[in-house]
């Protein structure tokens, strides 16, 4: 079965006639029309108000794209509203869709075994009972399932986001790490970005970890001279990421990665400052990477290098509450510097959260974010940590129309700890599951 069509539910709605328009308007015709609200959270900031909140406001949808966002009377000066379908969602809240901007989504078997042992156990006693573990037990497992294999497990995570409210999601490679492996990942994102609704963007993460059987040094070359060009000459991606970090890849490994990246076409995220410092940040602010993402190590001055640069901080506080992070990233900070942040769930073996109204609450009640804030950065955050912010993120007219209907209020979203608020999901101007 398509996955696509699977995920297509009837959908109860109402088709009427208003009489707005007259016969012969050169307006846009309107397929769809969601009224009814009790508010419209548009994520288009407002004086005083982050996320735009507008009440007495309906939503009027052409094919994919939003047309008009406005009173009644607004909506049928704008738009053509006489044959469109009406969703009525009285006494519900309308936001943009979620932009899931940091994700290893598609990976091989589990790694629960070691999740557990590491409640009450450090890493090396993991080790010496011999449980495997870290990036190189995913590659192992990854690489020992077909693409078919990957692509139905990866499915099944991408049906629970949609069910969330994420309308859009990146997917990094990485738990290949050989030419082919890395190629088979990437292809999987773009099936996936086929066969079902949530948008997939792919981004190239060979630079995730060593494999144990090659030297560093030829991996290193590998990944700048045959993975990079390959990725890019097959159109498998459209960034390229690196994880810089003690233990992993230096700042001068890393920027050779990213300039390769940079050289064919790919726009450029990288893992910094997870676990230390060693001034890749700085260096992201100097390429002008679209996102720099964990942060936990980076210094005040390196955030103001990166808001200055316009360099989006990605955080994700669900990672810190999975592996119990020494070090929460510190969030106030980055914002008192003038950093636009985005929240992601970093789903991966290593943390698997698929709901973003879970990291808006963790990111709450941990770090400080007000509500607001957390579904800002959580929706046109997400956008702009994706160089997407031109079409999706906030719901206003021209952009994509990627909604979700809640059946509780903002507040409630935050309060209500691992709740499920989505009553329905819009995704490109069809119903995708209510």
């Amino acid at each position: 079965m398509d996955l696509r069509e699977a995920a297509l539910p009837a959908v109860a709605s109402t088709r009427v006639t208003i009489d707005m328009a007259k016969s012969g308007s050169t307006k846009p015709r309107a397929d769809l029309v969601i009224a009814g609200a009790t508010k419209v959270l548009t994520c288009v900031p407002l004086t005083g108000d982050l996320v735009g909140q507008r009440t007495g406001v309906s939503v009027a949808i052409a094919g994919e794209r939003i047309v008009a966002v406005g009173s009644a009377t607004e909506v049928a000066e704008q738009v053509d509203v006489t044959s469109a379908e009406v969703i009525d969602v009285s006494g519900k809240i309308v936001a943009p869709g979620f932009v899931d901007c940091h994700t290893h989504l598609v990976f091989g078997g589990s790694r629960a075994q070691e999740y557990a042992a590491r409640m009450t156990m450090s890493a090396a006693e993991v080790k010496a009972i011999g449980i495997p573990s870290g990036i190189i037990a995913t590659m192992e497992m990854t690489r020992a399932e077909t693409a078919d294999m990957l692509t139905e497990s990866a499915a099944q995570r991408l049906r629970r986001m949609l069910r969330a409210g994420t309308t859009t999601a990146e997917s990094k490679s990485g738990y290949g790490l050989s030419l082919a492996e890395e190629i088979k990942q990437l292809k999987v994102n773009r099936r996936l970005h086929a066969i079902q609704p949530v948008d997939v963007v792919s981004t190239f993460l060979g630079a995730h970890d060593f494999p144990p059987d090659v030297p560093r040094k030829r991996y290193v070359e590998t990944v700048i001279h045959e993975m990079i060009p390959q990725v890019a000459e097959e159109g498998l991606a459209e960034f390229c990421d690196v994880y810089c970090d003690d233990g992993y890849y230096t700042v001068e490994e890393s920027r050779r990665i990213l300039e390769a990246g940079f050289g064919v076409g790919l726009k450029s995220k990288i893992h910094v400052d997870a676990y230390s410092n060693i001034n890749g940040a700085a260096m992201a602010a100097e390429l002008g990477v679209v996102s720099a993402d964990h942060l936990n190590y980076t210094e005040r001055a390196s955030m103001q290098k990166l808001a200055q640069a316009g360099v989006v901080g990605v955080v994700m506080p669900a990672l810190d509450l999975a592996v119990r992070h020494a070090r929460p990233f510190d969030a106030r900070a980055m914002l008192a510097e003038g950093m636009t942040l985005a929240l992601a769930t970093d789903l991966c073996p290593a943390c698997w959260v698929e709901s973003m109204q879970l990291v808006m609450q963790l990111a709450c009640r941990l770090y400080q974010f007000s509500p607001a804030e957390a579904l800002y950065a959580s929706t046109a955050g997400g956008a702009r940590a994706l160089g997407l912010e031109a079409d999706r993120g906030s719901l206003e007219a021209g952009k994509l129309a990627d909604i979700q209907i809640w059946d509780l209020t903002l507040e409630d979203v935050i309060y209500r700890i691992g709740s499920n608020a989505v009553e329905m999901v819009i995704k490109r101007g069809k119903v995708v599951y209510c």
